[in-house]
């Protein structure tokens, strides 16, 4: 029997055995940013610091991963916020790894200057500031069971927490979100049904008024149905907001040092695609975003996906499919991977009006290298003198430019939503 795609969806990646929910999770299946390279780990980490300081170092700071998969990226944050306390309370960079501050007296431990030594009867005039390890808390929100292996300082959810206060991070959760499908016919826009064990389509009711609705203020209405002769993939094109330009119809490449698939360009030859214009309906992302970013007390919402604006919607969308690290036609039978681009302009306006602030929408090649993950290669000189420390130097710069690359992971969208604190002028929209 047929039903609409966005209950089609969510039955085959969130109902009983679900592609989210049962197995080992989507990082056999598929390759993003955060399995790419500990680089965007690294990044989101100073990320953290700076919204952290502009929240005046409070005394909980909350990590909330949305979409967590199986909390590959909270361990990877878990292992990299080791911080040492300065004199002032300041954090400063230890070199350790883990949530255990290093030991007094340690080569760690800094030593403060004479100026700020005491004798134990002396009272303290210092204030010294917990660090930022000793204040994070981490909560990974996803729908599966629990991993046996997830290390304890990691909380596990199945819904978003209230009143956060720190960064609410959603890499590649929103184009997870069930939405519906619709088409232009010469009747207007209507419903695409799908049979969920086989994949096909047919054309089901009008769209309600609320659909309707968004699909007029986002979705630019066809002049008319293209011929039949008409390409596939034209107009599966993805867009750099800071530019303004096309990267045009491209397939999902393998990842580097990956069999897995990268998911940043679908388009996927098999799709199965109308004659008629195609809409992905985005008010079901939208609302998810709007509620996301509610939850937030003050701080900051990330949305890392691919996705598109207004000014270059796909003419006949994005839907496809990821199953043991190739793309796939998207059957929403439960055994694959079913994802869409996201209106990312449209989710953008949602969160700014719950949090009536400005937002920002730029590439991950530039949010990247605004966070000092830039890609660049060691100088050749150093091959002569730390030969070993050039090698290193090389594989780190090589994994950057994987995630700043605007043909895959690069062309990632980053959503910055700032809820109560000010927005780095230099990414501000």
């Amino acid at each position: 029997m047929s039903i609409t795609w966005r209950d089609a969806m969510s039955r085959a990646l969130y109902g009983p055995g679900g592609f989210f929910v049962a197995g080992t999770g989507p990082a056999d299946h598929f390759r993003t940013s955060v399995h790419a390279a500990p680089a965007f780990a690294t990044a989101l980490l100073r990320l953290l610091e700076n919204v952290d300081s502009a929240l005046g170092h409070p005394p909980r700071f909350d990590v909330v991963d949305v979409g967590a998969g199986r909390g590959e990226l909270l361990q990877r944050l878990l292992a990299s916020v080791g911080v040492a306390v300065g004199v002032s309370g300041a954090p400063t960079r230890s070199g350790r790894s883990g949530l255990i501050p290093a030991r007094a007296g340690s080569p760690e431990t800094p030593t403060p200057p004479a100026s700020a030594r005491r004798s134990p009867d002396e009272p303290s005039s210092v204030t010294v500031r917990p660090s930022l390890a000793e204040r994070v808390r981490f909560t990974a929100v996803e729908y599966a069971d629990r991993p046996e292996n997830l290390p304890k300082e990691i909380d596990w959810t199945a819904e978003i927490p209230t009143k956060i206060t720190g960064v609410l991070l959603a890499t590649e959760w929103l184009d997870n979100v069930p939405l519906d499908i619709a088409v232009h016919t010469e009747d207007g826009w209507r419903y695409l049904l799908v049979d969920p064990e086989s994949g096909t389509e047919t054309v089901g009711d009008p769209v309600s008024p609320a659909d309707l609705e968004w699909l007029t203020r986002w979705w630019l209405h066809p002049a008319s149905p293209p011929s039949t002769d008409s390409d596939p993939s034209r107009g599966m094109a993805g867009t750099d907001p800071t530019s303004g330009s096309e990267s045009g119809f491209r397939a999902a490449r393998p990842a580097q040092g990956s069999s897995l698939t990268a998911r940043s360009r679908p388009g996927c030859p098999e799709t199965p695609h109308s004659d008629y214009p195609r809409a992905e309906i985005g008010r079901s992302r939208d609302e998810a975003w709007a509620n996301a970013v509610r939850k937030i007390s003050r701080g900051l919402a990330l949305a890392v996906d691919y996705g598109h604006v207004s000014e270059a919607r796909p003419v006949y969308g994005t839907l496809t499919g990821y199953r043991a690290g190739r793309q796939v036609p998207p059957v929403p039978d439960g055994s694959s991977d079913v994802t869409a681009h996201v209106a990312m302009d449209s989710v953008a306006s949602a969160g700014a009006a719950v949090a009536r602030c400005a937002y920002s929408l730029v590439s991950q090649a530039e949010a990247l290298r605004a966070l000092g993950a830039d890609g660049g290669r060691p100088p050749l000189s150093m091959a002569g003198t730390d030969p070993a420390g050039y090698v290193r130097a090389l594989a780190a710069a090589s994994a950057v430019a994987e995630l700043t690359d605007p043909a895959g992971l690069g062309g990632h969208l980053w959503l910055r939503q700032p809820v109560g604190i000010p927005l780095d002028p230099s990414v501000a929209r």
